[in-house]
């Protein structure tokens, strides 16, 4: 295959009117090219194969020929040793273009997110959003204030005065205190019932006879002793 061929595969033509190709364009295209000298490569060792073959069988027989052999299967060694050159350079270059598109990609995507970001952001000014804040403030504390009236007790109109109450309420106790007094001094005055005049009647004293016998059981005691 001529370099002519290799390289219009490589730069073949940019399209019409020199247009650049696409990341994409250009990766696809080396990889074309790598395929390509992979397949080239294999024809060469093939190639250097059979050259080394005829080199071994006219060894002896026919040196011409062998030596012939020899320079050919020399020629293809160096043209492979060249496409291995070639092939680590496109693989490089297919690798940094593809890093270069990855690139472009995520730089493609955050501006596509900033332009989002700013739209979003167009219809807001900071001064409006700071006053919208104070207003939401402003009618929460208003929403606290009516809680806190609205659960505060009230008498529909009734006030009292505390120490008014408590005073009553003192007078209240203190006539209930001299109420008990009075029902008590009230009790004292009833008469209490009057001792019995009359004698309780005495304890019957001992028969005469009774009194004997205890004083001769003494004296028997006495004796005994």
């Amino acid at each position: 295959m001529s370099g002519g061929g290799l390289f219009g595969k490589l730069f073949g033509g940019g399209g019409k009117g020199g247009k650049s190709a696409t990341p994409q364009e250009a990766i696809q295209k080396l990889r074309e090219t790598e395929e390509m000298l992979a397949k080239k490569q294999d024809f060469l060792e093939k190639k250097i194969d059979q050259e080394l073959m005829t080199a071994k069988k006219n060894g002896t027989k026919n040196k011409r020929a062998a030596l012939q052999a020899l320079k050919r299967k020399k020629r293809y060694e160096k043209q492979l040793a060249q496409i291995d050159g070639t092939l680590s350079t496109i693989e490089f270059q297919r690798e940094a273009l593809e890093n270069a598109n990855t690139n472009t990609e995520v730089l493609k995507n955050m501006g596509y997110a900033a332009k989002a970001m700013k739209a979003a952001h167009e219809n807001m000014d900071i001064d409006k959003v700071d006053d919208l804040m104070a207003e939401i403030t402003e009618q929460q504390e208003v929403a606290q204030e009516i809680s806190d009236v609205i659960s505060r007790p009230v008498g529909f109109g009734e006030e009292f005065d505390e120490d008014e109450l408590m005073a009553e309420l003192e007078e209240l106790e203190q006539e209930e205190l001299d109420q008990n007094l009075l029902e008590i001094e009230g009790a004292a005055d009833v008469p209490l019932p009057s001792v019995p005049s009359t004698s309780l009647p005495a304890k019957p004293a001992k028969k005469k006879q009774e009194e004997d016998e205890d004083d001769m059981a003494d004296l028997e005691a006495w004796a005994a002793n």
